[in-house]
């Protein structure tokens, strides 16, 4: 009894010990760990809300004309749907939803940048692993592969936001209730509509954050190596892209990828509208027709708009949606970098590192 007691008590000192030297070789995050991780959730929160507001009233447009009634038509392009807003609402109409918006995508762009960054290494490491050669770089492929973890982690992440954003952006003064803000409208699809309403057009959502973030980050790294590799039409000084050609690798990465990716978003947007109670008069806007929105899933989804309304409601705002990304992509990423690099001159400034 005895000896099975002394046992005891050595695996009890040797499982003690062992946790203590584990412990021991965990070291604290180091400043420059902390202050990376910091830098690259704060670059892309303030690329996010800047490249977003600048954008905010095709935003807007963008989601009426992707959610209008076929047979109640009040918007009917670019330019004609910014004066009906201007005159209609005024300022404030253009800029609606925006708080909210940028309440979404400041911490869905931080998340977004934060992601691609670490799934680059991960993926990267692996492959390195995987071919044996430690001087691999990312290819495309697998850039696309990161944006694409990227885009999952950040949609999923503030998908409850987006939808409120949406509903948000949508109503306007002949609604007969109005969400009063951000809180105020998760509150109410929690209450009314159960918490799974939340996440209604989750899935078209993922499906088309793959190829919209993926190809995005793929293209936009991809054509800024190719430049400074060739530097065509002396567009690259040294190993250093100026701001305008930046944008412009920024310009084409998020037309190709909302070109791609578009027909999702719609499909997305409309069944956000799907189960609210006052959904067919926003949209609509004349609160006379009682008309039911409601989609049984992605797929019903996609057949009723197409057999309604045909194919080309799968790219309704289209337009003002090309028009707005071109210059939001590109502000994002340019913007994210710009801030990344003053703030290491901040960091060795300080003396911080």
């Amino acid at each position: 009894m005895a000896s099975e007691d002394v046992v005891e008590g050595k695996r009890s000192e040797s499982a003690v010990s062992t946790i203590v030297n584990l412990a021991e070789g965990v070291k604290a995050p180091s400043h420059a760990a902390i202050f990376s991780i910091c830098k690259s959730l704060a670059a892309g929160g303030i690329a996010g809300g800047v490249s977003r507001t600048a954008v905010a009233p095709l935003e807007r447009l963008k989601i009426l004309l992707q959610v209008q009634n076929a047979h109640s038509i009040k918007y009917n392009g670019t330019v004609q749907g910014l004066k009906y807003i201007w005159r209609t609402e005024g300022l404030r109409g253009m800029f609606k939803g925006n708080g909210t918006n940028c309440a979404r995508i400041v911490p869905n762009s931080a998340v977004k940048f934060f992601s691609y960054e670490e799934a680059s290494r991960g993926i990267l490491w692996f492959y390195r692993q995987q071919t044996g050669n430690e001087d691999a770089e990312l290819t495309p492929l697998l850039r696309l592969g990161a944006g694409a973890c990227a885009g999952i982690i950040a949609m999923s992440a503030t998908y409850p936001m987006d939808l409120v954003r949406g509903r948000i952006t949508v109503q306007t003064d002949k609604s007969p209730s109005q969400y009063r803000g951000i809180f105020h409208a998760l509150r109410t699809v929690f209450v009314e509509e159960g918490p799974r309403a939340l996440y209604k057009g989750w899935l078209p959502s993922v499906i088309g954050v793959i190829p919209y973030v993926g190809l995005n980050f793929a293209v936009y790294e991809s054509l800024k190596d190719w430049l400074v590799k060739t530097r065509p039409f002396g567009l690259a000084q040294d190993t250093e892209l100026s701001v305008t050609t930046k944008l412009g690798c920024g310009a084409i990465a998020g037309t190709i990828g909302q070109t791609v990716a578009y027909p999702l978003d719609v499909i997305r947007r409309r069944m956000q509208m799907g189960g609210w109670k006052n959904a067919a008069s926003v949209v609509i806007g004349d609160g006379k027709s009682k008309a039911t929105v409601e989609y049984s899933g992605m797929v019903d989804a996609f057949r009723k708009t197409v057999r309604h309304e045909g194919v080309g409601a799968l790219y309704k705002g289209l337009v003002p949606n090309s028009v707005k990304v071109v210059p939001s992509i590109a502000i994002a990423f340019v913007t994210y970098e710009e801030i990344q690099i003053c703030s290491v001159y901040f960091y060795h400034g300080a003396g911080m590192g």
